[in-house]
């Protein structure tokens, strides 16, 4: 790390622009809990029953949406701003960033769930590389008591820019899998006698088995993240909770719980297999856990006598898919690798087959730039092509069921080739390429998804979305989506970050004293309408820099409008082979829900535009 998580912690100005979301005379308390990875259908009253009481007993938000990609820094970053990713440059969880990053261990592709990664990133982009303020950031200056708990990345990300290291100077209470060790956001005095008092100590403890993901011949984990996610929900109900009653003033609570996210990648439960995958016994033990944590958390606000005062948000950063690592046109898949099973696609597969197609030597940014050789893949997937690896003509971000491309020298004639190469492949359904590389037949621009915006960070290129299909003897499609996904966990585990209605389709609900009770609301909402309903509740003064900003969710207030939403589908000119890219989405005046985007045919929620002869691959 370049510098420590404590700089940038003065001189930041909240900015205003006109009137405040005024809702309340006195704001009421505000807790946003992520069950990271949570499917929306995969909550009932026996699987999940603290979260199906919010969504039964408040507002059901059944018509909801992930943003694509659909991963967790990325939606992270749109609840945290109510700004799509256009915007705030999260495009991923890794990232193309023009620069080494130390922190990342460096490379040009850093991982960015990471707390030091995000100091240096900060540190690139003028101490603020969201280039939006947050709403955690917004509410500690307007004089709320802030803290955010959970998940490493996503938590720190809701107050990045604030520290504990002047005297007078004000920041958000930060714990994370990095509380307690060097590299984690320093807490204060305060917050660490609140801890000791409790009998907690000041080291989150690690995820134990749960972080075992195995290997080709060794399943993943069979456990939950209890442990871990135990000792957080701890730090909430006996240290920060009653820290804030004492305070006699408004809170906001960033609850970010790994579960059901990290069993579903790790588990064990059906190596190399599609079945059961992500509805085997590790994932539902995932969910269960996440439920827990709410429950807890909503028995401390009874204890403590603030339930009646505290708005409670649930949403989920995703969906989730099982893996799948064929295909019958990749070059990669035709090579042996000693870490992958015959005839499966290795990690990397997308950054092997393109230097191939594009006969571009392929080095390795994660391993100093070495070159990858045949039977060889990149370390972490990620791929630098061209004869100079330190000035590259493409670089691959792999991300899992969606991978960037970045083309940093803007050239219009390799971007062509490269979409000409992709399309080539079984595993491709949907290409979206920036708007600045002209139209080129079978993709769809970035501005039709709100990938193109204010971002300080690169653009990407061209997004690539993998295929998806529904798993056999499945009578409900977005709880067995199976994904084609570049990443090193294996056949059958779990992922994300697909186009496909499986990864749209997030768990979301609320519920408190400026929310209905009992009302299913049927328009289409995402999580950047999180981000800026948020503000609306808390009453703060925003001052966007993008124009890609969420919409408030009126209809789920009491007395609040209730607009009107229609669906479109929007489709691209047919390629030479006639494959085009196809979204459906839907709109409540000028605000758009994408609910699914690629070839028809390939991606769970388009099989109703697909050709009748096309097979769906299994």
């Amino acid at each position: 790390m370049r510098r420590p998580l404590v700089l940038l912690c003065a001189g930041l100005t909240l900015l205003s622009s006109g009137a405040a979301f005024a809702q309340n005379a006195t704001p009421h308390n505000l807790i946003l809990f992520i069950p990271d990875g949570l499917r929306a259908l995969k909550v009932t009253p026996e699987t999940a029953p603290a979260m199906a009481a919010v969504r039964d007993k408040g507002v059901n938000f059944k018509n909801s949406h992930s943003l694509f990609p659909t991963f967790t820094m990325a939606n992270g970053s749109a609840m945290a701003t109510g700004h799509y990713l256009g915007d705030t440059g999260t495009f991923s969880n890794t990232i193309f960033t023009g620069y080494t990053s130390a922190p990342a261990g460096d490379t040009v592709v850093p991982f960015i769930e990471n707390d030091a990664v995000l100091g240096d990133i900060d540190e690139h982009f003028n101490g603020d590389y969201l280039n939006e303020d947050t709403i955690l950031k917004l509410a500690r200056k307007a004089g709320y008591s802030t803290a955010a708990i959970g998940k490493l990345g996503p938590t720190y990300l809701f107050d990045h820019t604030g520290c504990p290291c002047k005297p007078g100077a004000t920041s958000s209470i930060v714990i994370d899998d990095s509380t307690g060790n060097k590299n984690g956001v320093p807490v204060t005095d305060e917050v660490k006698d609140a801890m000791t008092k409790a009998g907690l100590p000041l080291a989150t403890p690690s995820r134990g088995d749960n972080g075992k993901a195995g290997d080709a011949k060794t399943p993943g984990t069979t456990s939950a993240n209890v442990a871990q996610q135990a000792y957080m929900v701890d730090v909430a109900t006996k240290a920060v909770l009653p820290m804030f009653k004492a305070r006699n003033k408004p809170f906001v609570l960033v609850f970010w719980s790994r579960d059901p996210d990290g069993s579903q990648h790790n588990h064990g439960d059906s190596l190399n297999t599609i079945t059961p995958g992500i509805n085997g016994p590790t994932s539902m033990a995932g969910i269960r856990n996440a439920d827990d944590n709410l429950a807890a958390l909503r028995k401390a606000l009874d204890d403590l006598g603030l339930a009646a005062s505290t708005n409670i948000m649930v949403q989920a950063d995703h969906g989730f898919s099982t893996i799948s690592k064929e295909s019958k046109t990749s070059p990669s898949a035709k090579v042996g690798y000693d870490d992958t099973p015959k005839d499966f696609l290795p990690m990397g597969f997308l950054a092997i087959d393109l230097a191939k197609a594009l006969d571009l030597p392929l080095f390795d940014p994660n391993d100093k730039n070495a070159a990858v050789p045949e039977g060889k893949h990149p370390k972490a997937g990620n791929g630098v092509l061209g004869k100079d690896p330190a000035k590259p003509d493409l670089v691959v971000a792999t991300n899992g069921g969606s991978d960037l491309i970045y083309l940093p020298n803007n050239d219009r004639k390799l971007a062509r080739r490269t979409v000409k190469a992709l399309l080539a492949q079984d595993y491709v359904s949907g290409i979206f390429v920036d708007d600045k590389l002209g139209e080129i037949p079978g993709t769809l621009p970035l501005s039709r998804i709100n990938l193109q915006g204010k971002a300080v960070t690169p653009h990407p290129a061209i997004v690539v979305n993998f295929r998806s299909y529904v798993a056999p003897g499945c009578d409900q499609p977005s709880n067995c989506q199976v994904e084609v996904a570049d990443t090193v966990l294996r056949q059958g585990q779990g992922m994300h970050g697909s186009f496909g209605r499986g990864d749209t389709y997030n768990f979301m609900a609320a519920i408190g004293p400026d929310f209905k009770a009992g009302f299913v609301d049927p328009l289409p909402v995402s999580n950047a309408d999180v981000g800026i309903t948020a503000a609306r509740l808390l009453d703060l003064k925003v001052a966007p820099k993008g124009k890609l900003i969420g919409r408030i969710m009126t209809e789920a207030m009491p007395n609040g409008t209730t607009p009107k939403a229609t669906s479109d589908v929007i489709k691209s000119d047919p390629a030479a082979g006639g494959l085009r890219t196809v979204l459906k989405l839907q709109r409540v005046g000028t605000q758009r829900y994408f609910d699914v985007a690629g070839f028809p045919g390939r991606t769970v929620g388009l099989d109703d535009e697909a050709p009748k002869k096309t097979a769906v691959m299994r």
